[in-house]
């Protein structure tokens, strides 16, 4: 394996557990989280042994860490829409229907290649890398690394809680002008904040709005977790939707922006799409769907 760095322990004046030790100590480790999958992954050693997570590291400890030996990757040759891209960075418009990773060949990481210019600097990943993920049904606005130390820096972004998103979704019922959802996930602490954009009639639901959400934590599905909390479940979804919804038009949940701090030119930088046009035609039918009966 490549040897990425080599640390010796400080003075200090009392050990720790490896997997608490302080990662500002590290050039290639940005976070803790990232320090644990390194841990999992057997690609730290200290004094020579593979480290665990139940190891303490003293004064004078060589703690050494290793690169992942990289797999050649088969290229998903699907088209995907790049709202931008330089060699740090990209930032795509995933379309539904697709993992964004796993061990399943047609994912949104493996269609990277075919999309994505290679990155040119001495830290270029082999492949590049989505630094978070979008539910298989979701589609919008990811953001990819290219490079180590962009994958870094965003992975502590996102642990920092500094990357806003916003998502734009279509749900069963009338919501409320605005509101906040504060209910666990998982057992965890979650946050979203929504606004109502539009509410239109429906014969099937009575109504039915459109939705914007601003999360402040990111739990697995917590955005349709939250949702279906309050009675709004979000129109086709599958695991958290009512039972008796029988539109067939896949889960109307879209990420719609994105603003985060770029990691070499330390700039806040933006993103905003539209969701896909199917919401518009939607709520369009089912407003007219309405008034055809009532009239």
């Amino acid at each position: 394996m490549k040897l990425l760095e080599t640390h010796i322990v400080p003075k200090s004046n009392s050990s720790v557990r490896i997997q608490e030790y302080d990662v500002a100590n590290f050039e290639c480790i940005a976070t803790k989280s990232a320090l644990k999958k390194s841990l999992k992954k057997q690609l730290i050693t200290i004094n020579g042994k593979i480290a665990t997570t139940a190891i303490y590291v003293s004064e004078n400890d060589i703690i050494k860490i290793y690169a992942e030996e990289t797999i050649v990757k088969k290229i998903f040759k699907l088209v995907i829409p790049v709202i931008f891209e330089d060699d740090d960075i990209a930032i795509i418009n995933k379309p539904a229907g697709f993992p964004t990773n796993g061990n399943y060949f047609k994912t949104i990481e493996n269609a990277l290649p075919h999309n994505l210019k290679p990155a040119t600097g001495m830290d270029a990943l082999t492949y590049p890398k989505p630094v978070h993920r979008l539910d298989n049904p979701t589609s919008g606005i990811l953001i990819v690394a290219k490079t180590k130390n962009a994958q870094r820096d965003l992975y502590r972004q996102f642990e920092q809680q500094q990357i806003t998103k916003t998502y734009q979704t279509i749900v069963i019922g009338k919501t409320t002008n605005k509101g906040e959802i504060t209910s666990a996930v998982a057992e965890k602490e979650a946050f979203t904040n929504y606004k109502t954009i539009q509410t239109v009639p429906s014969l099937q639901n009575e109504h039915l709005s459109l939705v914007e959400l601003f999360p402040t934590t990111g739990r697995t599905h917590q955005l349709r977790v939250h949702l279906a909390s309050i009675n709004h479940p979000i129109i086709g979804d599958q695991l958290y939707g009512k039972k008796e919804e029988n539109y067939k038009k896949g889960l109307f949940l879209c990420a719609t922006s994105i603003e985060f701090t770029h990691p070499k030119t330390r700039e806040k930088i933006s993103f905003t799409i539209s969701p896909p046009n199917k919401y518009k035609i939607f709520l369009e039918r089912e407003a007219r769907r309405f008034l055809k009966f009532h009239n």
